[in-house]
C-alpha cells in the first residue's frame, strides 16, 4: 500500500481509474433519475479533479527532488501545492451554478447536482492525492444520500403539517372559496401567490397557497382530494422540493 501512495505511474493510473469509477457509480444514479448531471459528467469531474491534485504533486517533486530542483535551489523559489486544488474547488462551484436552474411556480431545481458535483470533485482530489480510503468512504456516503435518504425525505415531507399547493381555477374571485374551505379544514394560510396559467390556449389564474395544516387526521391527499372537488378548481398539485 506504501508503493501506492508514492508518485509512481501505477499510482498515477491507480488513483485517475479510481476517481472515474468513483464518479461513475455516483452518477450512474443520477443518469437513471434523469438529472442535468449523469454518468459522464461525474467521471469527467473526478477525472479532471485527479488530474489538477496529481499535477500540483508532479511540480512539487521535480521541483524538490527532479530536474528542476538545481533551478529552484539557485532562485529560491517556493512552491504551495494547495494552490492546483483551490482553483478546482473555485471552478467546481461554477459547474455547481450552471445545474441549478428556475423552473415554473418559483421552485428551483438542481441544488443537489450541484452539491454532488461539488463532493464529487473533491473526492476526485482525494484519488489524486492517493487518500484511497477516504475516496472508497466518500464514494458509499455520498450514494446513501442521493439514493437512501431521498425516499426518506419524501415521506417525511408527505407527512409534514406544511404543505405548498399550486391550484389552478376558473377566475381570481374563487380565491375566496378556496380560502374559506382551507378555514373550515384548521389550516392557517401563511401566503398567497396569485400566478398565471394557460390551459387549452386560455389564460386562467393560479395560486400557490402555503400553509400548515391543523393537527389530527388530514392528510396531505386529502387535502388536495377535498380542493379538487370544488367545481370552480382545474388542478391541485403539491409542490415538493
Amino acid at each position: 500500500m506504501s508503493y501506492l501512495r508514492q508518485f509512481n505511474f501505477l499510482s498515477v493510473c491507480l488513483r485517475m481509474i479510481l476517481a472515474m469509477c468513483a464518479g461513475g457509480i455516483i452518477g450512474f444514479g443520477r443518469t437513471r433519475k434523469k438529472k442535468t448531471a449523469g454518468l459522464r459528467t461525474y467521471m469527467l469531474t473526478g477525472i479532471g479533479a485527479s488530474l489538477a491534485i496529481m499535477i500540483s504533486l508532479y511540480e512539487y517533486e521535480m521541483m524538490t527532488n527532479g530536474l528542476w530542483a538545481p533551478i529552484v535551489e539557485e532562485i529560491g523559489m517556493k512552491y504551495d501545492v494547495s494552490r492546483f486544488a483551490a482553483q478546482v474547488i473555485s471552478g467546481a462551484g461554477f459547474l455547481a451554478a450552471g445545474s441549478i436552474i428556475a423552473i415554473e411556480h418559483q421552485q428551483v431545481e438542481g441544488l443537489t447536482t450541484a452539491t454532488g458535483l461539488f463532493a464529487s470533485v473533491c473526492m476526485g482530489l482525494a484519488a489524486g492525492a492517493g487518500f484511497y480510503e477516504c475516496v472508497l468512504i466518500t464514494c458509499v456516503l455520498i450514494i446513501l444520500v442521493l439514493n437512501v435518504f431521498q425516499p426518506l425525505e419524501r415521506m417525511y415531507k408527505r407527512h409534514a403539517r406544511n404543505i405548498d399547493l399550486i391550484v389552478e381555477f376558473e377566475s381570481v374571485e374563487n380565491i375566496q372559496q378556496i380560502t374559506e374551505l382551507l378555514n373550515e379544514k384548521n389550516a392557517s394560510i401563511y401566503d398567497i401567490d396569485i400566478e398565471r396559467t394557460t390551459r387549452s390556449g386560455e389564460h386562467y389564474p393560479a395560486a400557490i397557497f402555503s400553509m400548515k395544516m391543523s393537527k389530527g387526521k388530514m392528510s396531505h391527499a386529502n387535502m388536495i382530494s377535498s380542493i379538487a372537488e370544488l367545481d370552480c378548481v382545474y388542478s391541485v398539485e403539491e409542490l415538493i422540493a
